[in-house]
């Protein structure tokens, strides 16, 4: 029924520490109505505030990420549609020694993990949250950052891979790794709620040749880390069990983690014009689509697995924002019936 969007009043810079962005739900049985229901100061245009519906209660219950005006530190939100007329805040996971925020749900509920968005604010501003309070500035590696896992019902906090760990993997194959100071991008749970893929990563302003990109896996309990020489680059995907899918070799593909290997091709250049485009697949995995950027429009192109049919969507307006911190991805999300996408786009004023 709900459609959770953030509203904000500016839309041609980065927010700061003050600016706070409106939580709303567009209510799509009654006229796409907009329901303002609280605000956030932790959000930023690339990725919003990272709103995840939860799994154990998704009629009801959302994640968002916020920050205490006072101290600047992180924390995360848990809310409840059925508190009060406009619902309220079920809970509030804050961590004064780690300030961290939600970087992904796991897909079958239970706990989150949470990274350091004050971190990726100073390393890749357009992931974090500009002034927020970091305990690692000085820090190349810290042994006391990198992914945590919180547990929703009872707020236990974990660290499952430090960046000192990450660290000791990439010795003897990244060069001047003493300097390079290290964050994380992306941290995706499976489907089966037992593998996280997730991106290490340094220098992200410099050339492509001269940074570290590298993907990683590891269990949700912090064990069998893994470092994996095959890049799949874009914002991948799960599909199932260890099977994730991106692209390599500048087409669409499904590498698995176990083996390591590219087991799956999907389609080729004529079918998805940027294998490395946003991508997202239907939740019972029949439907997957592609997004590409052509001019002032995004593109957007499914498939279904089942039958090979392709279809193209018709393109949605995006303007100038195509580049640079403001950019507008892609970024389709499916509904949980698998049967339609929602995506950004501009309105004919602009906005």
């Amino acid at each position: 029924r709900y459609v959770l969007a953030l509203e904000t009043d500016f839309q041609d810079r980065l927010p700061g520490a003050g600016d706070a962005a409106r939580v709303g739900l567009i209510d799509l049985q009654e006229g796409d109505r907009v329901r303002v229901v609280d605000r956030t100061l932790a959000w930023n245009p690339q990725q919003g505030t990272m709103f995840y519906w939860n799994p154990e209660h998704p009629e009801t219950q959302f994640f968002f990420n916020d920050r205490d005006p006072q101290t600047g530190k992180v924390f995360t939100v848990l809310f409840d549609l059925t508190r009060g007329p406009d619902g309220g805040r079920l809970r509030e996971y804050r961590f004064d020694d780690t300030p961290v925020g939600n970087g992904g749900v796991a897909q079958n509920g239970g706990y989150f993990l949470a990274i350091n968005y004050a971190r990726m604010a100073r390393l890749r501003p357009v992931t974090g949250y500009k002034d927020a309070w970091d305990w690692t500035n000085e820090s190349a590696a810290p042994a006391s950052d990198g992914i945590f896992r919180v547990d929703v019902n009872t707020g236990e906090k974990r660290l499952i891979v430090s960046f000192a760990q990450l660290k000791a993997k990439l010795a003897g194959t990244v060069a001047r790794l003493d300097e390079r100071h290290l964050f994380i991008n992306h941290t995706l749970n499976n489907r089966n709620n037992d593998l996280v893929y997730f991106y290490c990563r340094a220098d992200f302003e410099a050339p492509p040749n001269d940074r570290v990109n590298v993907p990683f896996t590891v269990r949700p309990d912090g064990s069998e880390l893994a470092a994996h020489t095959t890049f799949i680059g874009g914002h991948p995907d799960w599909e199932w069990g260890g099977r994730i899918i991106g692209s390599a070799e500048d087409q669409q593909v499904i590498y698995d983690t176990a083996s390591r290997l590219i087991v799956e091709k999907m389609g080729g250049r004529k079918v998805f014009p940027n294998p490395g485009g946003d991508i997202a697949l239907a939740p019972d995995g029949r439907w997957f689509v592609n997004s590409h950027r052509n001019g002032e429009h995004n593109h957007y192109t499914f498939l279904d697995r089942r039958t090979g049919r392709i279809l193209r969507a018709p393109p949605v307006f995006m303007g100038p924002w195509k580049s640079g911190d403001l950019r507008l991805d892609p970024a389709p999300c499916w509904n949980r019936t698998g049967d339609a996408i929602v995506v950004p786009g501009i309105a004919g004023d602009g906005t």
